[in-house]
């Protein structure tokens, strides 16, 4: 009897215990950001980047005086910041934190980029770095994080849904459905059921909709990552699969090419094309999505005729569609900051759900945390299963190889080489 009343009563001090500790953690979630620091300091914290405007930021900015009054926060514009980043950095003007970007780990050019970052992973920090999607987080060699996502990136295509549900359609999930969907859109009278900028190889129609089935070819294959990125002449037959998806889509009408040709550019104008309200779907990156809302009141058309519109994944395989998911803009913290600790309650102020969701709704970008579906822009992409949710960041695909294939899809797109041409020059693109 004695015995089992222990029991009972350990069991029931366990409880207890646990159950204190599930309310302790709920009520800190639920209070939400606590400064941690001597709320009147008064200092300035210098970010810097290449964005022409930053209004989210400094929206947050705002926030964050709320309880930092005196703190004095500013983001500065650099021009061709790629190239400037690093002489910023060892210049006697360093700012507190920077934009920093995965592509330039590893890369000599780049290293101040690297070296000036503080581990943002290092667990006094407080950064809550699980609210991140993990599959973004750049993977370093050390286990260090010298960078952390505030915005994402994707691709896909504008969906004009007032069309589809006019027309009595469903926004396509397979390319069989989308082959379909085109089909019936031309046979209602639509010239262009799927457009998108094809002037040049940057981020044209063809990259925006290859690429993410071109990584779901080859990112279980460690082998065919390695000569990618080692721009091994032999890789170019990994482009086969996809150079042939791409010929394919062209010749199932899926798009026009000559309508497309008239789009200046891939952003402002494909907008606005879309915009005029004829155009079932259309090809872009988030980047650009991220424009729209500015551009509403830019459009005579929509200004006319507005109509509800989202951002879907372009389904190119048979069994549905990617999602390749990449971090978009990385904030680094500079470990030499004369401000390092006003700098680091900073960014633990905005690496938080609440914080870096209210960003991405200001700036019109995809969240870099777990969940989208707060946000009915990018919800389509938070319906894709993870099996097929793919991220750069965990296979390893490099910037060089990416370019590689660019150019390959561009060139056949347009009829300028044929497949065979494309795949034997791989490596050899500038």
């Amino acid at each position: 009897m004695k015995k089992t009343t222990c029991v009972v009563l350990a069991v029931l001090m366990i409880l207890g215990l646990t159950l204190c500790d599930f309310t302790q953690l709920r009520a800190k979630a639920e209070e939400g950001f606590q400064p941690s620091l001597d709320t009147s300091i008064d200092c300035k914290i210098d970010v810097i980047g290449g964005y022409s405007n930053f209004e989210a930021l400094e929206a947050e900015f705002d926030r964050f005086n709320e309880y930092y009054p005196n703190v004095k926060l500013a983001f500065t514009k650099i021009d061709d910041y790629n190239n400037m980043v690093g002489t910023i950095l060892n210049g006697n003007a360093a700012p507190d934190i920077y934009v920093n970007y995965s592509w330039m780990y590893g890369r000599e050019p780049y290293k101040a980029s690297i070296d000036h970052a503080e581990d943002l992973a290092n667990p006094a920090l407080a950064l809550d770095l699980d609210c991140i999607r993990g599959n973004i987080i750049l993977n370093t060699d050390d286990g260090t994080l010298p960078m952390v996502p505030v915005f994402s990136n994707t691709y896909g295509m504008l969906v004009n849904n007032d069309l589809f549900e006019k027309e009595g359609l469903s926004v396509p999930t397979t390319y069989p459905e989308l082959v379909a969907v085109c089909d019936a859109f031309r046979e209602k009278g639509y010239e262009s059921p799927m457009m998108g900028f094809s002037r040049e190889e940057t981020t044209s129609l063809f990259t925006v909709t290859i690429y993410p089935f071109f990584c779901g070819t080859v990112a279980n294959d460690a082998e065919a990552i390695k000569k990618l990125n080692a721009l091994d002449p032999s890789a170019g037959e990994y482009m086969r699969p996809s150079l042939e998806k791409i010929v394919q889509f062209l010749d199932d009408g899926c798009v026009n090419l000559e309508a497309c040709a008239e789009i200046e550019n891939n952003y402002d104008a494909v907008i606005l094309r879309f915009f005029e309200g004829d155009v079932p779907m259309m090809t872009c990156s988030g980047d650009t999505v991220s424009g729209t809302k500015k551009r509403e009141e830019r459009s005579e058309a929509f200004i006319a005729n507005p109509f509800t519109y989202t951002f879907a994944p372009v389904p190119m395989a048979d069994e549905g569609a990617y999602f390749l998911d990449m971090p978009n803009l990385q904030f680094s913290v500079n470990k030499d900051s004369q401000n390092l600790d006003m700098a680091n309650e900073f960014m633990r102020f905005l690496v938080t759900s609440r914080e870096l969701n209210e960003m991405a709704l200001n700036k019109g970008l995809v969240s870099p945390t777990k969940g989208l579906s707060f946000n009915s822009m990018y919800a389509a992409f938070g319906d894709v299963p993870e099996s097929r949710v793919l991220s750069p960041e965990v296979f390893g695909l490099t910037d060089d190889a990416v370019k590689q294939l660019r150019q390959a899809v561009y060139g056949v797109g347009i009829g300028a080489m044929t497949i065979d041409e494309a795949v034997a020059r791989y490596g050899s693109f500038e």
